[in-house]
């Protein structure tokens, strides 16, 4: 790639993407365009611009990108109860797609024929961003420097940082033992104590969440109020989608809730232990499915939970820019019109309950449901009929002496 002139870093002014900026400067003799994104994550963005702008930077672009991640990526994704491998609600995967898609829009718009990234050879980041990348913009080029160069540790990367005067701040507490990402939908952690996957994570890890035995003993309750699938307002405050995510972490993690500890299937093909905060989204996906079993035809419902670990693991691997994923989230959302009414929940001691639902678009009918007498809304004899053609065929078999078992 000698011929690159010009690169898009995803750029955070940390120790990593700072000797990345240097390395793609002194390596391509390039112009280097940053980006940082506000995802949420937590921390200040704009210092990253006077430090990009002292390495040499004309082109610095910092974007507030929470309520297009929450909107557009993050809502659509909790239309289809998203899981993967039945515990991981995606906080890092969902992010990936967005961010890719401003490395493109940032390229088209300053004229680069490539873009960079921090990510690692042995992780699944990789691979979604220049996933994505490619599919916005096939032509484009990608420079991932941890899969070219030797700086492979913390200390390699320090003394190329000292050799070549980059700006790094040296804090007086300790560093952080763990690999960790956050954005409005979670926080996760990665490495230290939990490259041992018989060893207990330590309390005093987590960020955003009280522990379940140190929460309130009072029960939190709360009613989140759903349109089109999506929620507006929570106790009759309506919200936009970013402050919605905002507002329930908030309460989740007050109320201890969100907290996960998983040993995942990586797509590189290794297995990784990860630790995972995300109270708002742990509320959100028990909500969801509340206002859904009322809202829902049986199979519409039944369909979307056949094909959601497909959704999850397309948009884990990084397809979330692909015609499969696109069609569908077609059909998802679709399904979402009547998704419309309000969930009452119970939050204590991390177990979100769920204790009331209610829609106009209800298809519960307590005239049909009732243990007691409906008035005939419902003839009872017509199951015997109902139960013997679903038998037809066993008892076809068994009249042919064919056992089952």
């Amino acid at each position: 790639m000698a011929d690159v002139k010009k690169v898009v870093l995803a750029y955070s002014g940390g120790l990593d993407t700072s000797v990345i900026l240097k390395w793609l400067q002194d390596t391509y003799n390039c112009e280097v365009v940053t980006f940082t994104a506000d995802l949420g994550q937590g921390e200040e963005v704009e210092p990253a611009r006077a430090k990009a702008q002292a390495m040499g930077v004309k082109e610095v672009y910092i974007d507030d990108l929470r309520e297009e991640f929450v909107r557009d990526f993050v809502f659509p994704m909790f239309r289809a109860n998203t899981v993967y491998e039945g515990e991981y609600l995606l906080g890092t995967s969902i992010a990936r797609p967005l961010i890719a898609k401003r490395l493109i829009e940032i390229a088209n718009e300053t004229g680069a024929d490539a873009i960079s990234h921090g990510a690692t050879g042995k992780g699944n980041d990789q691979v979604r961003f220049e996933l994505g990348a490619y599919a916005l913009k096939p032509g484009v080029k990608v420079i991932a420097p941890w899969r070219e160069w030797d700086l492979l540790s913390r200390e390699k990367l320090m003394d190329y940082a000292e050799k070549h005067g980059i700006p790094i701040e040296r804090h007086g507490k300790k560093k952080s033992p763990y690999s960790m990402d956050a954005n409005l939908l979670h926080i996760s952690y990665e490495g230290g104590v939990l490259e041992d996957t018989w060893t207990e994570h330590e309390e005093d890890m987590w960020r955003w969440t009280v522990s379940p035995e140190k929460a309130p003993d009072t029960p939190r309750y709360i009613e989140l109020t759903y349109r089109n699938g999506d929620i507006v307002a929570i106790d009759g405050l309506e919200m936009t989608p970013a402050n919605v995510l905002a507002e329930l972490n908030r309460i989740g993690g007050e109320n201890g809730i969100g907290r996960l500890d998983i040993v995942e299937n990586r797509y590189v093909g290794m297995k990784s232990r990860g630790c995972y905060e995300t109270p708002g989204g742990t509320i959100m996906l028990k909500a969801h499915r509340a206002i859904e079993s009322i809202t829902l035809d049986r199979e519409v419902a039944h369909l979307k939970d056949e094909l959601m670990p497909r959704y999850a693991s397309l948009i884990y691997t990084g397809y979330w820019w692909s015609p499969e994923r696109l069609m569908l989230q077609q059909m998802i959302d679709a399904s979402q019109v009547h998704v419309n009414g309000v969930v009452r929940l119970k939050l204590y001691k991390g177990n979100v309950i769920v204790v009331g639902r209610k829609s106009d678009d209800s298809l519960f009918d307590a005239t049909i449901a009732t243990f007691e007498e409906d008035g005939g809304a419902y003839n009872q004899a017509d199951a015997a009929g109902f139960i013997k053609l679903n038998a037809l065929r066993m008892r076809i078999a068994a009249n042919k002496g064919r056992q089952l078992g």
